[in-house]
C-alpha cells in the first residue's frame, strides 16, 4: 500500500502529523538556520517562498504514494519544531528511508528521540514496514547517536557518496529491522 497516512501520533511532549502550508513559518524558522541544515542535502531556506517551493515539491512527492512528510509540533509551545518522513518507500519490499531534522533551540532536550521513537513503532506497526534504513553524514554525531540509541544497526560507508553544498561526503548507511525496534 502506498504510503497514504494520515494519522496523528501523540507523544509526551509532542505530536507528530502530516504537514500543512499553515506549518511553514514555523519550518523557515527550522531550515532557516545554516547550522540546522550543514548535513542535509537542500539548501538552508532564506525565505518563505523557498518553503513554498519545497511544500509543492513534498506534495508531488506524496501523491506518487513513496513519501510522507509530517511534522514535529511542540504541545506546550504549540507550534512546529521539526519534521520528520519516510521516502524512498519500496512497497514490494516493505521498507523506506528515515530523514527527520528539529530546531536548533531545542537540540540536546530528548525531543527528537522521543519523536522517532513514537514515528518508529508507527512505521512499524500502522504503516506495516518491516525495515527502516537511514543515511547520515558521519561528521554528523548527534544523527549518528540518535540512530544508535534507537536501536539501527550500522551496515555500511559509502564513502565520497554524496557532493553537497560543495562538499564531498561520506555516508554511514543505518537500518532497522521490525523485530529489532526496541518497544
Amino acid at each position: 500500500m502506498p504510503l497514504q497516512d494520515h494519522a496523528r501520533l501523540r507523544m509526551r511532549r509532542l505530536a507528530i502529523r502530516r504537514v500543512e502550508r499553515g506549518d511553514l513559518p514555523d519550518l523557515l524558522v527550522v531550515n532557516g538556520d545554516d547550522a540546522v541544515t550543514r548535513y542535509l542535502p537542500y539548501a538552508t531556506w532564506r525565505s518563505l517562498a523557498d518553503g513554498e517551493a519545497w511544500f509543492e515539491r513534498m506534495a508531488a512527492l506524496q501523491a506518487a504514494g513513496g513519501t510522507a512528510q509530517y511534522v514535529i509540533e511542540h504541545l506546550e509551545l504549540q507550534r512546529v519544531i521539526g519534521s520528520c518522513l519516510l521516502f524512498r518507500h519500496d512497497e514490494a519490499s516493505a521498507r523506506a528511508e528515515l530523514g527527520y531534522v528539529l530546531g536548533r533551540v531545542h537540540w540536546g532536550q530528548g525531543l527528537m528521540f522521543e519523536a522517532l521513537s513514537g514515528f518508529v513503532a508507527h512505521a512499524f506497526g500502522t504503516l506495516g514496514l518491516r525495515r527502516l534504513e537511514a543515511d547520515v553524514n558521519p561528521l554528523n554525531g548527534a544523527s549518528v547517536r540518535l540512530l544508535e540509541r534507537l536501536g539501527f544497526a550500522r551496515e555500511g560507508l559509502l564513502r565520497q557518496r554524496w557532493v553537497t553544498k560543495g562538499e564531498v561526503c561520506d555516508s554511514l548507511i543505518y537500518g532497522l529491522l521490525r523485530e529489532e525496534a526496541r518497544p
